[in-house]
């Protein structure tokens, strides 16, 4: 045999080699797998809270502050005692400015002084007034008599002068009823005046005795016994000391009940569909690993809000404490696993084994070769997901992305049309039910001039 014809025969011999070791390499490139499962599912929803009372005593500024009449609208806290403090009933918690108090005390004392010598003085003026009007009526009165005299005596006289001395004496009647007039309108006047000093002047004492009474009260002692805590506000300010108080602003701290706790989280909005009141909640305390309470999801917000440094929206979520444990203490972090729905038997893979692009979702199911295969897919938890069409169980899905994706064959595109035909039928019964709400809005609509509150279906008779 010569080297030509032993290269000949190797080279069909190389090339089944190569196939070998190619297709060998092929079948052994490492792809990690999970298998579909059969049994119970479980959703749940894990959040970080923070324990609060659900009930608490607020320790609010003096009442006294909400009196228009003393013009405080606003006082600091001067001092304060330390957040967490176990207080008895009675005890020291803040002192509010006196400063502040104090100064408007000292307004309201110089206005005093000035208003009663104002007070005084509208007495004098009065008295004298008074005094001056009764002489005119004297004078009035002997003018009266001596035109009277002149008038009897004028028979003797000629018809003219008889004329000029009824005159005179008319004029003199006249004027003395007006003069007598005159001193009763002047005597009501007086009286007002005198009135309105005495009014202003009293209202200045009521108001100096308002502010001596807040004065009294800006230190701020415990109603009841238990764990103190500073007043937060919605808006996640808290009042400490030199926080402003005013008469719509006026809780400064509370005092919580810790036997009747809640545990308040936030969900995101990705999750919040799968909350619904009255879901149980296993409620761990970060600062008592060992330790793991019941709850119960109490209430919801209809309305998220933005998460601090995010675009993602929150809502809150408020879990009741069911058990009551002494050594529970409010604002301790809390760790919620909220139990959603549960199913009893149903398929489920991993969450790493779904894939998507923008229309479809899909998984690499393993036969023979990967294939990509449409899936419908339901609720889902941290890790899994259930499965509602397109795998069986026992079916072997991939956790990674294939490098070789673009060239396997598709399967299910039937699921995939019946997922779009039922999409399509869910928003063409949400326009409906919108229709349904809009007639009814418009039936309801009060129509032109029928008195307010009354219903649109009823007729006015003529």
């Amino acid at each position: 045999m010569n080297k030509k014809t032993i290269v000949i025969a190797l080279v069909p011999l190389l090339l089944i080699t190569l196939a070998l070791i190619f297709w060998t390499s092929e079948e052994k490139v490492d792809v990690i797998t999970a298998e579909v499962q059969r049994g119970e599912f479980q959703v749940k929803i894990y959040t970080s809270g923070q324990l609060e009372s659900e009930t608490s005593e607020n320790i609010s500024a003096p009442e006294k502050m909400k009196d228009r009449s003393l013009r405080i609208y606003e006082l600091s806290i001067t001092d304060m005692i330390e957040e967490g403090t176990l207080v008895d009933s009675g005890d020291y918690v803040a002192t509010l400015d006196h400063k502040t108090v104090e100064e408007e005390l000292k307004k309201v004392q110089d206005d005093i002084e000035k208003t009663y010598s104002e007070y005084e003085d509208a007495k004098i003026d009065s008295m004298l007034t008074l005094s001056n009007q009764r002489d005119n009526i004297v004078n009035a009165s002997l003018d009266l008599i001596e035109k009277k005299i002149e008038m009897e005596q004028s028979i003797y006289e000629s018809p003219a002068v008889q004329k000029k001395t009824e005159m005179d004496y008319q004029k003199a009647e006249r004027k003395y009823e007006q003069e007598k007039q005159a001193l009763d309108l002047k005597q009501q006047q007086e009286a007002n005046k005198v009135d309105r000093r005495y009014i202003n002047y009293r209202q200045l004492k009521e108001r100096e005795e308002g502010l001596r009474e807040l004065f009294n009260s800006l230190v701020i002692y415990a109603p009841k016994s238990g764990i103190l805590t500073y007043f937060k506000y919605p808006w996640g300010e808290v009042v400490a000391v030199g926080s402003r108080i005013s008469s719509y602003r006026g809780d400064i701290a509370k005092i919580p009940d810790m036997n009747h706790l809640i545990s308040r989280t936030f969900v995101n909005e990705i999750d919040i569909s799968k909350v619904k009141v009255g879901q149980k909640v296993s409620i761990g305390i970060d600062a008592f690993p060992d330790k793991e309470l019941e709850g119960e999801v109490v209430t919801m917000a209809n309305v998220g809000q933005p998460m601090p440094g995010s675009d993602a929206k929150v809502f809150e979520v408020k879990i009741k404490v069911f058990d009551k444990d002494g050594e529970l203490k409010p604002a301790m972090t809390t760790s919620n696993i909220i139990y959603g729905s549960n199913f009893s038997d149903t398929l489920y893979i991993p969450s790493d084994a779904v894939f998507e692009n923008d229309s479809l979702r899909y998984v690499y199911l393993k036969k023979r070769n990967f294939k990509k295969q449409i899936v419908k897919l339901g609720e889902q938890n941290e890790n899994f997901v259930v499965v509602n069409a397109g795998l069986s169980e026992g079916d072997e899905v991939s956790l990674v992305e294939l490098d070789n994706s673009d060239k396997l064959d598709w399967e299910g595109l039937d699921i995939y049309e019946q997922i779009v035909k039922d999409e399509e039928e869910r928003k063409e019964l949400a326009a409906k039910e919108r229709e349904r709400l809009k007639n009814e809005k418009k039936e309801n609509k009060m129509a032109p001039g029928m008195p307010s509150g009354m219903p649109a279906n009823v007729v006015i008779r003529q």
